[in-house]
């Protein structure tokens, strides 16, 4: 039997993609231990999986991105975040490391430190992103600002002036994560975009045409499609019109303006609307007649009444609803979610209004206009059928148990 040690960062947001994954290992008969979310281990335990908590001092370190003044300072606290984070992180995996004795190491490519320590271990080891990953690809855009793909001269320069901008704006952290790989006897990356370069392998929760197709992706990157998994449904809802699944960010961000919004837009329409408020307090919400509004809902079976979900743009929601063919209307509020929303238009799935713009009637009619984009989601939801899933994941990580031939793409 051989073992994977899985590591996470502390979102339940890239847990829950992984956990198909980690029940194909385990039917497989490899050994599974995830180190994740204290609230979260217990769960894992009733599947049958092997689980222990992170530190109390990553978990403590929350993400406070929402309140920043603006996009640049946004993403200065999430890397701060993350590099405090990185320090207690390399302790914790090589605890993890020495209890766990695994063959391979599974490590989530927003804990920079476990990332540190997995390549400082010497095991084989896979990382594994449920977003759009942050590499340099021939033709892709630069990551984070929800940049459509360009061809031609025009889109070279600007992407050229995009990353030497953002290299300037995240030196400073890039040589805090630097000291920490010189400390592990590691060499320096030249930018983010080489964060995932010393990975065996790299897989990406997603697939074409939902990220964009282009080729020449590193050799090390492996798209599989998304990872679909949510606790058990309660009792259905009742229901028989056309529904609008609503939902903000399981991580908080301040985004109840979405729901608040979505309830008065869809007040007069003829459908039922359901919002899940995930990180804020359902109370805060008034429910019209048509609307139910409660923390948390098992999605699966509310996608099969959707006619429409409107979400900030997390991918595990819009990955989810395009896998039902369900089209998305995407409000950003910030993180990846330029991106997503840029992504979901691009393909033709949905409909992107930006968070300046929200209203009533501005969300209505986005609204009408995703709910004509359904052919568009099915096209996704039969290439996401198509990629493989969890098998084809579990495949990837089974290739590192076979005698190491490392990929070279820095």
């Amino acid at each position: 039997m051989s073992t994977v040690l899985v590591y996470t960062s502390p979102a339940r947001g890239h847990l829950y993609p992984l956990l198909p994954t980690l029940l194909e290992l385990k039917a497989r008969g490899h050994r599974v231990h995830v180190r994740t979310l204290s609230g979260e281990v217990a769960g894992l335990l009733r599947l049958g999986i092997e689980a222990s908590p992170i530190l109390p001092s990553i978990e403590g370190t929350e993400l406070d991105d929402w309140k920043a003044k603006s996009p640049l300072q946004a993403v200065g606290r999430t890397f701060t975040t993350w590099l405090e984070r990185a320090a207690h992180e390399v302790a914790d995996l090589r605890a993890a490391i020495a209890a766990c004795a695994p063959d391979v190491l599974y490590v989530d490519v927003n804990a920079w430190g476990a990332l540190a320590a997995a390549e400082a271990s010497g095991l084989p080891f896979a990382v594994f992103s449920p977003y759009f990953l942050n590499v340099r690809a021939k033709g892709r855009p630069p990551f984070g600002l929800g940049l459509m793909p360009t061809t031609g001269v025009f889109g070279r320069i600007r992407d050229a002036v995009v990353r030497a901008v953002a290299g300037i704006a995240t030196r400073p952290y890039l040589r805090r994560l630097n000291a920490l790989r010189r400390g592990l006897g590691l060499p320096s990356l030249a930018s983010f975009e080489q964060l995932t370069s010393p990975a065996d392998r790299v897989i990406a929760y997603t697939a074409e045409p939902f990220e964009y197709g282009h080729g020449g992706w590193p050799d090390n990157v492996r798209f599989v499609g998304p990872g679909i998994w949510e606790p058990p449904a309660a009792d259905e809802l009742p229901g028989t019109r056309a529904l609008v699944l609503v939902t903000c960010s399981t991580e908080f961000q301040d985004d109840g303006a979405l729901i608040a919004t979505a309830l008065a837009a869809l007040e007069a329409e003829d459908v039922d609307v359901v919002a899940t408020t995930a990180a804020l307090d359902p109370i805060q919400f008034r429910a019209p007649a048509n609307a139910t509004v409660l923390r948390y809902a098992a999605h699966g079976p509310l996608l099969r009444r959707a006619v429409a979900v409107i979400c900030h743009g997390g991918m595990g929601i819009t990955q989810k609803a395009l896998a039902a063919g369900v089209p998305v209307c995407v409000v950003p509020f910030g993180r990846d979610q330029f991106d997503v929303g840029r992504h979901v238009e691009h393909a033709g799935a949905g409909v992107t209004l930006t968070r300046a713009r929200l209203s009533a009637q501005a969300l209505r009619d986005a609204v009408h206009r995703t709910r004509s984009l359904r052919a568009g989601a099915e096209r996704v939801a039969r290439a996401f059928a198509a990629s493989g899933g969890a098998a084809s994941a579990a495949d990837v990580i089974d290739e590192l148990f076979t005698p190491r031939m490392r990929t070279s793409t820095a």
